[in-house]
């Protein structure tokens, strides 16, 4: 089973970020995500096979950050 990512939801990643943080903000999906740093807002492009491996949880979704 695979989970729904959409634009907008943080994720936290098994392995940290050379900054130290371990919080993602997802900008694009498809074929490739588009993932945002959130302690130093460095972006990169990483496959989907590869990214749904290595997310650990999902702290908010965009539908909380709306609604809050």
């Amino acid at each position: 089973m695979t989970r729904k990512f959409q634009v907008g939801d943080i994720v936290e990643l098994k392995k940290e970020h050379p900054c130290g943080s371990k919080q993602w903000k997802i900008l694009r999906t498809g074929a490739d995500f588009r993932i945002e740093c959130q302690g130093c807002r460095h972006s990169l492009m990483i496959t989907r096979t590869k990214f749904e491996k290595s997310v650990k949880k999902i702290i908010s979704t965009a539908e909380q950050s709306i609604s809050s």
